[in-house]
């Protein structure tokens, strides 16, 4: 079996799964970020581990991609691996796929040096995508694959955010 005819195999059986069972869908995803040192983070996801730090010039050591490096790649990837697993369902040839994400931000929330919000201004992405399809064909595909691309609705749709805040004694 070839690997879009795995994908595609593996989301029909997957859809009809879901669509018999809903709850089989949902659960809590869990990660944790804790301090090395200064700003560099290790990262614990399952059995995924990374590291998190600041550049230089934001008073890390650059030992590893910041956050925003962290979040545009899992934009970018997201979307590339939803058209990949999309175009699969569909029969759908990709033949060349690259996502490319572009986020405008200004320092000066993060360093409350003006009133306005620490995040993006404005995210934009640019997929260049070649298949084997007319070009409307195309487009329509896109327009409807972005419609179930998880971190694209993350960006766009307000989440509800709740912090919970933990003391821990100090070890004296």
């Amino acid at each position: 079996m070839t690997s879009t005819e795995s994908i595609k195999h593996t989301f029909e059986r997957n859809k009809r799964a879901l669509t018999l069972k809903p709850s089989m869908g949902r659960g809590t995803a869990k990660t944790r970020a804790k301090l090395v040192d200064g700003l560099h983070f290790e990262v614990e996801d399952g059995a995924w581990k990374m590291n998190v730090d600041m550049s230089e010039k934001s008073g890390g050591t650059g030992l590893a991609p910041d956050p925003g490096v962290y979040g545009r790649s899992a934009l970018a990837s997201c979307l590339g691996i939803n058209y990949a697993l999309h175009a699969a369902a569909e029969g759908l040839e990709i033949s060349s796929l690259e996502i490319e994400v572009q986020a405008d931000y200004d320092s000066n929330g993060n360093y409350g040096t003006i009133d306005q919000p620490p995040g993006y201004r404005q995210v934009r992405y640019v997929v260049a995508i070649e298949a084997d399809a007319s070009e409307g064909e195309i487009q329509r595909f896109v327009e409807e694959a972005d419609k179930h691309c998880p971190y694209l609705d993350i960006f766009v749709r307000p989440i509800d955010v709740q912090r919970e805040v933990r003391v821990v004694a100090s070890q004296e």
